[in-house]
C-alpha cells in the first residue's frame, strides 16, 4: 500500500470574494458529445472543452476504440473514422458512468457492442434498464452477462430499426443513448417523456450539425429520421450550468458580489428563483453574464430536485450548505437519486443543524459555521463542501479532491482568481503540516 498522502483543500473561511469568474464548458455535455463522436466517420474539432478528470478519462476510453484525439488547450480534434474495437474493457468504463452511453453510437455505427454496466458517483443505482428496453425495441437483441452488455442487430444491414419508444422515467442518459442510435437508425424513432436538460439539446444541435435530423430537443417529445451516414463538424461546447451555480452560491454564502460569464441565463431558471427567493438579487448583465447581489439576510427555502426545468438535483448538495446558514428551516428533499445525502454528516461536522428523514433533510439555520476536516463522498458533495468551507470559521480542510476534479475545471484557481483563502496541499511538504488524525479517512 502506498504512503503517498492525497491532496488536500485548506480553506481559510470568511473571505470575502468578489469580480468575475469564466465558466468552462458543460461536463455533462463534452462527455456525452464526445461519445457522440463515434457515429461520425470523418473529423470533429470540438470546443471549449473542460479539463477534467471525467473527460480525460471518456478520451482514454474512445482511444480504446480506436478513434484518434488531439488536445490543443479546450479544443479536441477527433479522427472517428475507423472503431477498432465494440468492446470496452471494464477497467475503462468502471471509473465513468457516461462511458456506458458509447452502446448506442456503437450498435448505430457497426451492429454491435459490449459494453460493461457503468461505475461513476455513489449516490444511487441509476440502472440502465430504459437504455436496453429502447435499443431492443431499435431491433437489437441484448442481453446482460457477467456485468457486461451485450448487443447486436440481427439481419445483413446491421442496421437498427425506427421505432416508438416511451420512457418511464425521463432520464438523461437514457434519451441521450437512443437518440444517438436513432440517428442512424432506418427509419423514424419517435422518444416520448424524453429528459429535456441542455445536455440533451447541446447532443441534438451536436448531431444536427453532423447532418442527424432530430426535432424536438428539450421538449418531452423527440422526433428522430434516420441518415445513412453523418459528415465532419466543428462544434463547441455549452457553458455548465451547474459550475455558474455553484459559483453563485458562492457569492450567496459568502455574501460576495460575483458574476459568472459565459451562462445560458434559461439554464439557471430554478436555480435563481431560488437564490432570489432567499432574498439574493441576480442581475443579467447583457446575454450570456449573471452577478449577484447577495443579501445579508437569506431567509430559508425549500427545495425539491426534479428534471429540468425543475431544479437540478446536481445543485442540491451546494444549496443545502448553503441554507445551513439562512434564516428559519428549511426542507430539502432528493427525488433523483435515493443516495444523495451523505454530505449532511460532514456539514454537521462543522456546526450545521440538518435532521435526516429518509430523502428529506430538515435544516436549521445556525449563525456560523466552524472549520473542520471533512470527506467528500461524491462529486457535487465536495463541492458543497468547499462552499461551507468559505462560509466557516477558521480552517477546513476538504479530502477526497479525486470526486471534485473529475467535474469541477481548476476550481480551487478560479475562487483563488476571485480573492478567495484556497490552496492544495499536494507536496510531503506541504502535507506535513498538517495532522495526521485530519488525513485519516472520516
Amino acid at each position: 500500500m502506498s504512503d503517498v498522502l492525497p491532496p488536500v483543500l485548506e480553506i481559510v473561511g470568511r473571505t470575502p470574494l468578489q469580480g468575475e469568474v469564466r465558466i468552462s464548458g458543460a461536463k455533462n455535455s463534452a462527455l456525452v458529445i464526445l461519445t457522440g463522436t463515434l457515429l461520425c466517420g470523418e473529423d470533429c474539432h470540438i470546443r471549449n472543452v473542460p479539463r477534467l478528470m471525467d473527460v480525460e478519462s471518456m478520451m482514454e476510453i474512445l482511444t480504446f476504440f480506436g478513434l484518434k484525439i488531439q488536445r490543443q488547450g479546450d479544443t479536441l480534434d477527433v479522427d472517428a473514422r475507423h472503431i477498432t474495437q465494440s468492446s470496452a474493457p471494464y477497467e475503462l468504463v468502471s471509473k465513468l458512468r457516461a462511458s456506458f452511453f458509447a452502446i448506442g453510437p456503437l450498435l448505430a455505427r457497426l451492429g454491435v457492442a459490449r459494453v460493461p454496466l457503468p461505475g461513476g458517483c455513489a449516490i444511487g443505482a441509476r440502472p440502465v434498464d430504459l437504455h436496453v428496453r429502447g435499443l431492443r425495441e431499435m431491433g437489437a437483441h441484448v442481453h446482460i452477462e457477467h456485468g457486461v452488455v451485450h448487443a447486436v442487430v440481427p439481419g445483413s444491414s446491421r442496421r437498427l430499426k425506427g421505432a416508438k419508444i416511451y420512457l418511464d422515467f425521463p432520464s438523461v442518459g437514457a434519451t441521450e443513448t437512443l437518440m444517438m442510435a436513432a440517428t442512424l437508425a432506418e427509419g423514424d424513432t419517435t422518444i416520448e417523456n424524453a429528459a429535456q436538460e441542455p445536455e440533451v439539446v447541446d447532443l441534438a444541435n451536436f448531431c444536427r450539425a453532423m447532418g442527424a435530423k432530430i426535432r424536438g430537443a428539450g421538449t418531452n417529445t423527440i422526433q428522430i429520421v434516420g441518415v445513412p451516414r453523418l459528415h465532419a463538424v466543428d462544434w463547441s461546447i455549452v457553458p455548465d450550468r451547474i459550475e455558474a451555480g455553484t459559483f453563485l452560491v458562492a457569492g450567496a454564502i459568502t455574501q460576495s458580489e460575483i458574476s459568472v460569464f459565459p451562462v445560458v441565463p434559461d439554464h439557471l431558471t430554478a436555480v435563481v428563483a431560488k437564490l432570489e427567493e432567499m432574498g439574493h438579487r441576480i442581475v443579467q448583465d447583457g446575454l450570456n453574464r449573471l452577478r449577484i447581489v447577495p443579501t445579508d439576510c437569506p431567509q430559508a427555502v425549500d427545495i425539491e430536485t426534479l428534471p429540468f426545468p425543475g431544479f437540478p438535483t446536481d445543485m442540491q448538495a451546494q444549496f443545502l450548505a448553503l441554507m445551513t446558514l439562512a434564516e428559519g428551516n428549511s426542507v430539502v428533499t432528493e427525488t433523483v437519486f435515493e443516495n444523495r445525502m451523505r454530505h449532511v454528516a460532514e456539514l454537521k461536522r462543522m456546526g450545521a443543524n440538518i435532521r435526516l428523514r429518509g430523502n428529506n433533510a430538515l435544516i436549521s439555520g445556525v449563525p456560523l459555521l466552524s472549520g473542520a476536516p471533512v470527506m467528500s463522498s461524491d462529486l457535487r458533495a465536495s463541492a458543497a463542501l468547499v462552499l461551507a468551507g468559505l462560509a466557516a470559521e477558521g480552517k477546513t480542510l476538504v479530502q477526497g479532491l479525486h470526486h471534485l476534479d473529475r467535474g469541477y475545471d481548476r476550481l480551487d484557481r478560479k475562487l483563488q482568481g476571485l480573492g478567495a483563502q484556497i490552496r492544495r496541499l499536494e507536496t510531503p511538504e506541504e502535507l506535513a503540516h498538517i495532522p495526521q488524525l485530519a488525513l485519516k479517512e472520516i
